[in-house]
């Protein structure tokens, strides 16, 4: 198990967002209205497909104060996992 993996099974997953397909700004925009529904400290995993979505979900979170936990490229997917502030 590769280290990026053992984190993921460390964390509790409250709601997922697949976004994969989707293109530069739905992705953001998506998980913006899922997060807002959510309490605070809850995890949000989100899956994109969009080579722009780890700058934006950088970006997002540094804009709305919701801590970015993972951000990572893997088989190309982006894994974004985000915590709501």
């Amino acid at each position: 198990m590769e280290k990026q993996d053992k984190i993921i099974a460390q964390i509790e997953i409250d709601k997922y967002l697949d976004a994969t397909g989707m293109r530069c700004p739905i992705p953001v925009l998506r998980a913006s209205k899922e997060i807002k529904a959510m309490e605070s400290g809850e995890i949000l995993k989100i899956t994109a497909s969009d080579s722009q979505a780890p700058r934006d979900f950088r970006d997002f979170c540094e804009a709305s104060g919701h801590e970015l936990l993972l951000n990572e490229e893997r088989d190309g997917k982006y894994i974004i996992i985000l915590k709501k502030g």
